[in-house]
């Protein structure tokens, strides 16, 4: 089990390696783009990455035929949700929550490359699962 100290380190590490991505292609691509150069940044510095993640729904005891569809799991403990729009809606900030809490992961990063500065766009955050493991 990971630290809330290591999982901020991640997170940190995951930023750098977004922003590494951003500084040299810009902004104004499609998604799909900045979703595989950071997973070749990420697997180039050693971090577990997987993409499009299914994640089974359930709904009161009944197995639903649709699944989620994750962008990016890192290390099986942050979910990274990419974004390239003008504004960061607060629909975005519950969508990841959901994702957060339906995938029992306890961070989650949502990261809109549809910017001139990456850093001031990526709104970390964390839930009851974080709130429950060790410093």
């Amino acid at each position: 089990m990971l630290t809330k100290s290591q999982i901020n380190k991640l997170s940190y590490d995951i930023i750098g390696a977004a922003i590494e991505v951003h500084k040299q292609l810009g902004p104004g691509l499609l998604e799909s783009v900045y979703q595989q150069c950071l997973i070749y940044e990420l697997e180039s510095n050693g971090i577990e990455v997987l993409s499009q993640v299914k994640v089974p729904l359930e709904y009161k005891g009944l197995r639903l035929a649709q699944s989620l569809r994750l962008d990016l799991i890192v290390e099986d403990v942050i979910i990274i949700e990419l974004k390239t729009v003008e504004i960061i809606q607060p629909v975005h900030k519950a969508q990841l929550l959901s994702y957060m809490q339906l995938a029992r992961k306890p961070k989650g990063l949502l990261m809109n490359f549809y910017t001139e500065n990456l850093s001031k766009n990526v709104i970390p955050l964390v839930n009851n699962h974080f709130r429950d493991l060790p410093e």
